[in-house]
């Protein structure tokens, strides 16, 4: 069972993105590049999950997807320029093996795309770069156009995760959940157990939740929704589901709550948590949760 490895935060600026991170009390990496046109940092957690912040970089650089292929710096591209704008573009789930991946993805007659990898440099604490290197696996669903999945397998992750990017002024330890709206949320219930590799499911009348190996996945819908958040919250579904929320797991409320305050961060408190709005958040809503 795959769990779940990383969350591409699609912005605008870069910077701006890095700054309110920041200011949200997590510690990030240096901006780098991708050699396709984008560019990213990161926000490193101890449970081996991150969250990417995203942003085109050199739109001359990016290629349309040929036949079979899925292009990762278009589909962003797309995300920013055509719409929905900002958000969770992506959600990716980790590998021990790409190879296998597409295999099982084939076999579970989901969408498949040839093969991808990729190396870009990064920079270690100390200064020092290094190279780190991936192969992905892409899959998508046809009913969800503002969304995208794949896996990730590293082939270099002794020079990609570092104890001092995994250590935060909020606490934060890992990713708890992701949250999808849709308005018909059991349709992608066998889709999601296949990019999990799971047969297990926990479906109620209006939705369902994948427990991963990392975290849980949770399609719900707008009633369910206003259960959780406000409805202001919710993204619009008119292109389809979104990728709409994330759960960050923290040891100490109290510590989030002070990197919001000191930095006038708009909050909603909630008894199992601390909610920032997708509106100040760049288009996702982010909930931090006691773990």
């Amino acid at each position: 069972m795959r769990g779940i490895d990383h969350l591409v935060l699609c912005v605008d600026d870069l910077e701006a993105a890095r700054t309110f991170y920041g200011a949200l009390g997590f510690n990030l990496t240096p901006a780098a590049q991708h050699p396709f046109g984008t560019a990213n940092s990161l926000v490193q957690l101890a449970d081996f999950s991150f969250l990417e912040l995203l942003a085109v970089e050199d739109a001359s650089k990016i290629t349309a997807a040929g036949p079979g292929g899925f292009s990762f710096g278009d589909f962003n591209r797309g995300f920013i320029q055509e719409g929905p704008g900002e958000g969770i573009s992506m959600l990716v789930l980790d590998s021990l093996d790409a190879a296998a991946d597409l295999a099982a993805f084939k076999a579970a007659e989901i969408t498949t795309y040839d093969p991808f990898g990729f190396s870009r440099t990064a920079k270690l604490p100390d200064g020092e770069e290094v190279t780190v290197s991936f192969s992905l696996t892409f899959t998508t669903h046809p009913d969800m156009p503002q969304g995208a999945f794949f896996t990730c397998q590293q082939h270099a992750p002794e020079h990609f995760w570092k104890a001092e990017y995994q250590r935060h002024a909020n606490t934060a330890t890992g990713t708890a959940e992701v949250i999808v709206l849709a308005d018909q949320p059991l349709k992608f219930s066998r889709f999601f157990q296949a990019f999990v590799g799971t047969d297990e499911i926990t479906a109620w009348d209006e939705g369902f939740t994948v427990q991963t190996g990392r975290g849980a996945i949770s399609v719900i819908s707008p009633t369910d929704w206003k259960v959780h958040f406000p409805e202001t919250f919710a993204p619009d579904l008119d292109q389809g589901p979104r990728l709409a929320a994330y759960r960050i797991a923290v040891s100490d409320l109290g510590a989030v709550q002070d990197c919001l305050r000191a930095n006038d961060i708009t909050r909603l408190n909630y008894g199992r948590g601390v909610a920032v709005p997708p509106g100040e958040a760049f288009g996702v809503a982010i909930e931090f949760v006691a773990n």
